[in-house]
């Protein structure tokens, strides 16, 4: 197995379930503390929104050939995760307790989207040579990779693994958080 082979292989089977994991123990502390009634909606509508800056990249890779557009949309959706994760640590961190478990979460779900990040461009190499180079020419479109990632029921397997540990979880974490909100009449 070449070197590209087995880091594809790192990220989709161990990289990307253990941010799952890492997204599901996150939720588990965040309805341990009551973040509906101590930080509520609005800390819970940035931790959905950092899921979706890092599922848009995820999704693309799986399903495209990554060339410098798929590139600048997973080093941007990561720069803006980054920034969207200190403003939920900030805003949050004086209104509830961050437990030990949380900032163990906190752990994973920052540095796994580096790994995977650094990953693809080592795996990608040339084109990421293309993107600081500037060669943007004929790299700007959206290709589906020829062969599915993983075996052809990996993405289906993986989607329905995320939607069960982290997007019904954190949908139940804003609506919890919503009607919070409405209850307090604000």
């Amino acid at each position: 197995m070449d070197t590209s082979a087995l880091l594809i292989n790192v990220m989709l089977y161990l990289f990307l379930p253990l941010w799952g994991i890492a997204g599901f123990a996150d939720w588990c502390c965040h309805r341990a503390t009551k973040i509906e009634i101590t930080s509520g909606i609005k800390e819970s509508l940035m931790h959905s929104l950092m899921g979706i800056q890092m599922g848009i990249p995820i999704i693309l890779c799986l399903l495209y050939d990554v060339n410098v557009l798929i590139l600048l949309i997973c080093i941007i959706t990561w720069i803006s995760h980054e920034i969207v994760a200190h403003c939920d640590v900030r805003y949050a961190a004086p209104q509830r307790e961050i437990s030990i478990w949380e900032m163990h979460a906190h752990t994973y779900l920052g540095s796994l989207p580096l790994y995977m990040l650094i990953s693809i461009i080592v795996i990608n190499w040339a084109e990421f040579q293309q993107l600081i180079t500037f060669n943007w020419a004929g790299n700007m479109s959206l290709t589906l990779v020829s062969e599915p990632h993983g075996t052809s029921s990996y993405l289906p397997a993986y989607l329905t693994f995320m939607a069960l540990l982290c997007v019904f979880p954190y949908v139940e974490e804003n609506l919890r958080c919503l009607k919070a909100h409405f209850k307090k009449g604000i």
